[in-house]
């Protein structure tokens, strides 16, 4: 029989432990360890998360009574469910395809369709009636994303949804009208600058009876995809955004004309907890700087957010990685609260998506939504000392570099000067550096590479390059997107297509010595030389120096690894250093400290190890041995 109270406390049993004796604890087992260098995570932000979070680390910051759809809307604007809409791009080679493109994917679970125009097509009314017939705009998010002709767009379908009797109110969508993000990538407006503003207007205007149809985009993704951080991501996004607002507000629109007709597009990234964090962070802080305008009502001061996975972390080789990533990134978009979601195909970084790779995009949300329930739960993160505490991080850090920018004339005075370009190529470098020191990973790129994997079709070079936009006639300094993986994976390629026709390099373990070290440092060897495309010969064990150099010259190989004991190779490596010095690269696993003068002096020139540069070590093999594309 049940003889529970209603009244009575559960867990009375165990005591409340307090931050104190947690630390107490903390300090003994660390035995005299620096807790700062242990513990505390130095983020890439600006700040340092601490290794757990309690209650009383909210407290400062409010967030245990705020409400969904309460101002300042950092726990969302949705209060019955954390749905999103699932969309899918389609770009527009002909119109028909299109179209029948669109009606098949809206059966399979989408419910939001960006078409897409080349940059030389200006979509017509017929144009637009076409490609979107039979697609019901009062029932289906409709996206528009064109080089030109956008106000012409809107007008279009303001009149399409008049004539085929749309509900108004029910009708969503956007164009991307973005003169700013064309100008941060292509270094000048198509027109000129106050011309650009005055098109913005007009497109408000245009859209005054779609109360719910952004028409201006604030491409964040551009930041994110050209190796900017999370902080910078923000800050940056809001303060294109403000401009937008101080700009369109200057022309005579109201605040509560303006605000709603934006929308953010942003770049989610494979930092999960942060990422969530990162959406939180922005509503809250967007929501305090349309407030500084006037709105009428709080609802004006809400975020409109699409979310797009991100290309920078995306690779070429062991490409069904890229699924784990995309899954990683719509779940910290969806737990984040984004409004609408478009996972790019597995292998869109490198070819045209393919019918199954945009089948399995598609079903990644699908299965968040049906079977994972990710919908049901309204701002998941809310309560959790360690999401809240990263939120306010985050905001606080992005706020200072915004208000930086504004301190510097606002967004577009400071990318003028220089600013905003430096900060984010300062950032990009340190995350290139950290890629090629492998402190950052990306999987079966830089770590645990599938040395199986060989890519012997030609590639077009530009896979392996930043994609440059400038116009011959810029005005400034652009951003140049670019993939992390791209300098890993051009030195594999010039492995792979130099084996079309010759011997692809092979590196041989001369495993000897101690058995638990010599197993280690070879494994670590051939993932560090399988970075590169090279063959790995691994070996159980030599019990000699002559047997391992016997065993080396019938494999014929062009890299000879010692691994062994740090200890041992005071003997070893002399040894087989001069018997191999004529034959092969000799590369010693570790970095024994004790021997390496001596070492170095007999002419042994290449340790690594985990502090190694791997890819410019990799880069000094390869012109060691001459292997070129």
């Amino acid at each position: 029989m049940n003889n529970y109270k209603k009244d009575e406390k559960l867990f009375s049993e165990f005591p409340p432990v307090s931050t104190q004796e947690w630390e107490d604890k903390i300090h003994k087992d660390l035995k005299g360890a620096d807790y700062d260098r242990k513990l505390i995570w130095k983020t890439g932000e600006g700040f340092n998360v601490k290794p757990y979070y309690r209650k009383e680390d909210l407290e400062k910051y409010g967030v245990l009574n705020k409400f969904p759809e309460e101002f300042p809307f950092e726990r969302g604007t949705k209060i019955k469910s954390n749905d999103w809409l699932i969309r899918q791009d389609i770009y527009v080679k002909d119109i028909r395809q299109a179209n029948k493109k669109a009606l098949d994917v809206l059966m399979k679970g989408v419910n939001s369709i960006g078409f897409v125009f080349n940059d030389n097509f200006k979509p017509t009314k017929d144009d637009l009636e076409r490609v979107t017939e039979n697609i019901f705009a009062d029932a289906v998010e409709m996206n528009f994303v064109c080089q030109k002709n956008h106000s012409n767009v809107i007008l279009y379908i303001d009149r399409l949804a008049k004539k085929y009797n749309r509900n108004l109110d029910r009708v969503y969508g956007s164009v991307n009208y973005d003169p700013i993000g064309d100008f941060v990538l292509k270094g000048r407006f198509q027109t000129s600058e106050n011309d650009a503003f005055d098109i913005g207007k007009k497109l408000i205007e245009s859209a005054s009876d779609l109360p719910h149809y952004q028409v201006i985009l604030i491409n964040g993704q551009h930041f994110a995809n050209s190796g900017a951080s999370i902080v910078e991501q923000l800050a940056f996004s809001l303060a294109q955004g403000t401009n937008y607002l101080t700009q369109l507000t200057e022309r005579g629109l109201s605040i509560d004309k303006v605000a709603p007709r934006l929308k953010f597009q942003f770049a989610v990234g494979g930092n999960y907890f942060m990422e969530i964090a990162k959406f939180r962070a922005a509503r809250l802080l967007w929501a305090y700087i349309v407030k500084a305008y006037g709105p009428s009502r709080d609802e004006v001061s809400s975020m409109h957010i699409h979310t797009v996975t991100s290309d920078w972390n995306k690779t070429i080789y062991d490409e069904y990685v890229n699924l784990l990533r995309t899954s990683t990134e719509s779940m910290s978009s969806v737990l984040g609260g984004t409004d609408s979601l478009t996972i790019n195909p597995f292998n869109s970084v490198y070819e045209e998506a393919t019918e199954f790779s945009e089948r399995l995009a598609r079903n990644q949300q699908l299965l968040l939504k049906e079977e994972s329930y990710l919908d049901k739960v309204v701002d998941p993160g809310a309560g959790s000392y360690y999401i809240e505490n990263l939120t306010n991080s985050l905001a606080d850090q992005a706020w200072k570099l915004f208000l930086e920018v504004q301190e510097n004339g606002g967004f577009l005075e400071a990318f003028k000067l220089g600013f905003i370009q430096k900060r984010i190529a300062e950032t990009a470098q340190k995350r290139d550096i950290a890629i090629a020191f492998r402190k950052e990973s990306v999987l079966g790129t830089n770590q645990y590479p599938n040395i199986t994997e060989k890519i012997e079709s030609e590639v077009d070079t530009k896979v392996f390059q930043a994609v440059d936009l400038t116009l011959p006639d810029a005005e400034i300094e652009t951003l140049k997107p670019y993939r992390s993986s791209q300098a890993f994976e051009l030195l594999r390629y010039t492995t792979d297509q130099y084996s079309k026709t010759n011997r692809r390099p092979k590196v041989f373990m001369l495993t000897i010595g101690n058995l638990a070290m010599r197993r280690a440092r070879a494994q670590f060897a051939a993932n560090f030389f399988g970075c590169a495309g090279f063959e790995i010969v691994d070996n159980i064990g030599f019990k000699t120096v002559e047997e391992a150099v016997s065993e080396f010259d019938k494999a014929n190989a062009d890299i000879a690894v010692l691994c062994s004991s740090d200890d041992e190779y005071a003997e070893y490596a002399p040894e087989f250093y001069n018997k191999l010095k004529d034959k092969a690269i000799v590369v010693v696993a570790g970095y024994p400290k004790n021997l390496i003068e001596d070492l170095k002096s007999i002419g042994i020139e290449y340790f690594i190890h985990v502090k190694s540069n791997v890819l410019e070590t990799l880069k000094q093999m390869q012109a060691a041995l001459s292997v070129t594309n």
